[in-house]
């Protein structure tokens, strides 16, 4: 694409707005800014779009969008869903409710009735709510936890979960098909209302969503009795948490909730925050804060779209708050999920808990234990919650939980993406339960410690934007592909996997299998002593990923471990500019 040559064609084009024009004439003589938003179109990947709030091809405005829901139109009046309907959600980002109106419109105009939100939701409902109306698809507009600057558009289907293969490939031609914005259909929404084809969704289908979470309480007995006991710090980042959270967490007894009151109101500028992601630290300062003025208990903290939940607790032992990760917050909900049905006798023979590979090995030691099978899917929840599809389809295996690393869970059928809304009810009640016991969450994970081992894990990322930043994640990449150490940070590398080549290696027989997942540009190593190191480039971000976990008997041994693997993992990355000194090429193959 020939970026000069398209910025001049959207300056002059009157199909595109004044405003659009203003932005666009800014930038003129700056080429870095302008090849940096006409390079290439913003790109429709597995999941959708995500990219930063702006006018050109590369960016996330009004006529990306509604190139892409072209493109969803005509794949599902291709497929002989046109009366089914789309559900559409959106929430606090700058510009979501405007791109998820433009996206309803482009819909109707091509004879599809949208359903829309009348206020930001959280995700997972846009997923419950798919099922519930019936529609053939849904679209969530977030870019979930990305910084201020950033929006996205996430493409359900039928059975509540995001697409995937080979349907998402499907939708893609679609959106690639359409090449020129005159191929766009849209109209006016008062139209699409007279023609009933631009509906809100009714209230019901929140209210329906509640109830169905309050199923799925083990011990809603012993919440009647305990709840208005424990102390909650609740911070929803400025996102759609604020109203649902606050609602499950009221009908179930819990009283004592502690509202962050500068992070309460949505606000896409999430002035607050560097970045609103519950991952990160600094997200939690203002929680902490205010948990300590009121001795919480334990401190919530959810997203922007409501599908991630992160999580400290008191330590009863010194006072201090404990952060959990992600794979601590699934473990816990694992072990208390299986122990519990296990005590009532209501643990299926054919139960089935679903992560992914790149999550923590813990979930291994505790599936063995109570009897349940663990099944690893690559990394992305819409794999989870392909899975259950997969369980319904062919009366096999009944979905018990599923959970990732990117503090992402989901305790129940009735949707299918992580629910962080659930997951507070959850974490809720387990701390209920352990403070029934005379424990605390932190107590409770250092006795998953003792008993299964000493788990740890960490991320690590390396942020390349731009056309030269893609060049270097993919040269990264290929350089470790052709050359796969025998050894990183001195653990032996036991088995390779390639999931684009499709291919896993035994390192120690040469012995070669299919891997029978679908083909990701991942990079997996299994290492010793149920260690692992995974590499892929984030399908959302410019960035490349690196996953590295390890077990050892003490928890000073494990974070040496981790330490040690994370800066030869550190190194071999960089070293793909020539050898490097750490690593042998000894598991070699033949894609």
């Amino acid at each position: 694409m020939d970026a000069q040559k398209t910025y001049s064609f959207w300056m002059q084009n009157p199909y595109f707005d004044e405003e659009t024009k203003r932005e666009l004439a800014a930038i003129a003589g700056d080429e870095r800014e302008i090849a940096d938003r006409f390079y290439k179109d913003l790109a429709f990947g597995t999941g959708g779009l995500r990219g930063v709030i702006g006018a050109g091809t590369n960016r996330m405005n009004i006529y990306t969008v509604r190139k892409a829901t072209q493109g969803l139109a005509n794949y599902i009046m291709r497929e002989g869903l046109s009366e089914r309907g789309v559900a559409i959600a959106y929430d606090s980002r700058h510009k979501s409710a405007l791109f998820a109106e433009e996206a309803a419109l482009v819909l109707a105009a091509n004879g599809i009735r949208a359903n829309v939100f009348s206020r930001l939701c959280p995700t997972p409902m846009l997923s419950f709510a798919v099922r519930k109306l019936g529609c053939a698809a849904g679209i969530a507009v977030t870019a979930s936890h990305n910084p201020a600057e950033y929006n996205g558009y996430k493409v359900y289907w039928e059975d509540g979960g995001q697409i995937t293969p080979p349907r998402d490939r499907d939708i893609i031609e679609e959106v690639n098909g359409v090449t020129d914005f005159a191929q766009v259909k849209t109209m006016q929404k008062e139209d699409a209302v007279n023609a009933g084809l631009y509906a809100t969704i009714p209230e019901e289908v929140s209210d329906a969503y509640i109830e169905v979470l309050k199923q799925l309480q083990i011990h809603p007995e012993l919440i009647r009795r305990e709840a208005a006991g424990l102390k909650i710090v609740y911070t929803p980042l400025h996102g759609a948490g604020n109203l649902p959270v606050r609602r499950i967490l009221k009908e179930l007894g819990f009283t004592q909730v502690y509202m962050v009151k500068e992070q309460e109101e949505p606000d896409g500028d999430f002035p607050t925050v560097a970045s609103p992601n519950p991952e990160e630290p600094d997200a939690f300062s203002l929680a902490l804060k205010l948990a300590g003025e009121v001795d919480a208990d334990i401190v919530l903290a959810t997203d922007p779209d409501s599908d991630r939940l992160g999580v400290y607790a008191k330590d009863g032992k010194d006072g201090a708050y404990r952060s959990f990760t992600g794979n601590m917050l699934g473990m816990l909900l694992l072990e208390y999920i299986l122990s519990q049905k296990k005590e009532m006798g209501a643990l299926p023979k054919n139960g089935a808990v679903v992560t992914t590979i790149v999550s923590g090995k813990m979930a291994k030691r505790i599936t063995e234990e109570y009897q349940v099978k663990l099944i690893e899917t690559l990394t992305g929840f819409k794999y989870i919650g392909e899975q259950i599809r997969l369980f319904e389809q062919e009366h096999s295996l009944e979905f018990l939980f599923g959970y990732e690393e990117s503090y992402g869970c989901l305790i129940g059928t009735y949707a299918r993406d992580k629910d962080a809304v659930a997951a507070v009810m959850a974490i809720c009640e387990a701390a209920v339960w352990c403070r029934y016991q005379g424990m605390t969450l932190c107590d409770q994970m250092e006795r998953l410690y003792q008993k299964y081992g000493f788990y740890q894990e960490t991320l690590d990322t390396a942020i390349l934007k731009g056309q030269d930043g893609a060049r270097k994640i993919a040269a990264m990449i290929e350089g470790i592909r052709e050359n796969v150490p025998e050894r990183i940070g001195g653990e032996k590398v036991v088995q390779f996997t390639d999931y684009r080549e499709g291919v896993r290696v035994d390192c120690v027989s040469g012995k070669k299998e299919t891997v029978g997942l679908p083909r990701s540009n991942v990079l997996y190593f299994g290492l010793s002593e149920e260690g692992f190191c995974c590499i892929r480039p984030s399908g959302t971000e410019p960035k490349i990923k690196f996953y590295i976990g390890v077990r050892a008997e003490s928890q000073e041994t494990a974070q040496r471990k981790l330490a040690n693997l994370k800066e030869a993992l550190t190194s071999l990355v960089k070293g793909q500019e020539g050898p490097d000194s750490s690593a042998n090429a000894g598991c070699a193959y033949e894609g």
